[in-house]
């Protein structure tokens, strides 16, 4: 696979249903180049090589595993500047999921027309209620995370009316997503706090979730989990570059992990 190229090569591939795994890989990008979590926040990915692999030898590698892949576009969050060329490229051989740090439905709009199949609105960037009604309003193709610390929302850009991560989602499925990512920061998920979303609609876990945790996701109704490329990165950087793309899986996936939802496309 190569680099982003000019529009009007082949179409997206938004048909069918997509099948959604209960492991989902999150793949950390910034000026086109793959970062992963550090002490301190986000850093580069370097192989053992050293160069650093880009993000469609990533995604090469994640295909043959997995059917979905969530990305945190970096210079959306910072920058407001998201990067409408990579999603456009990446979305050609990989469904995604893409949190860009939406402010407001036009740049919500301007991702799904790029090629992801959906788009995440967060607690943490979106400017509060009205604009989340107006991003509904034209496309139903969101996903709501809920950013929280502890039992209570991180700081937010918009005034949701609640500090309770329960309420909001609540509060959100009742304005039209029922798709609820919830990101739990510096601490590990608070299970009863994920149960009680997860009872009343799809959710999925982000942010401190570990791979290792999916019994007691699963104990909780939650429908997957989404993991950081640390565990994979190390085992590719240890291979010089050329690990072995089937064996993709940080836990080794069969039909039991896959769930039966399916997202039209």
């Amino acid at each position: 696979m190569t680099g982003p190229a000019a529009s009007g090569s082949r179409p997206l591939p938004r048909e069918g249903k997509l099948e959604i795994p209960s492991l989902i890989p999150c793949l950390l990008l910034r000026g086109g180049q793959v970062y992963l979590p550090g002490p301190t926040g986000p850093v580069p990915a370097r192989s053992a090589a050293p160069a650093s692999f880009d993000p469609f030898d990533v995604v090469d590698r994640l295909t043959p595993e997995y059917s979905l892949l969530y990305v945190v576009d970096l210079d959306g969050i910072d920058r407001s500047d998201p990067q409408l060329d990579y999603i456009q490229e990446l979305s050609r051989d990989i469904a995604l999921w893409v949190d860009a740090g939406v402010r407001s439905s036009d740049q919500a709009i301007d991702i799904l027309v790029a090629g992801a199949h959906r788009v995440v609105l967060s607690s943490a960037y979106l400017r509060g209620p009205n604009a989340l009604a107006r991003a509904w309003k034209l496309s139903t193709e969101l996903v709501f995370e809920v950013e929280m610390t502890g039992d209570r929302l991180t700081s937010t850009a918009g005034d949701w009316g609640t500090q309770d991560p329960v309420e909001l989602a609540r509060a959100v499925r009742a304005a039209g997503p029922d798709h609820i990512v919830v990101s739990p920061r510096e601490t590990d998920p608070d299970w009863t706090v994920v149960g009680a979303i997860a009872g009343a609609g799809p959710t999925w876990v982000d942010g401190s979730f570990d791979p290792s945790q999916l019994s007691r996701l699963k104990q909780a109704g939650a429908l997957g989990g989404i993991f950081h490329l640390n565990e994979l990165w190390a085992r590719w950087a240890a291979a010089g570059g050329g690990g072995n793309p089937e064996s993709a899986g940080p836990t080794g996936r069969d039909d039991e992990d896959k769930n039966r939802l399916t997202d039209d496309e």
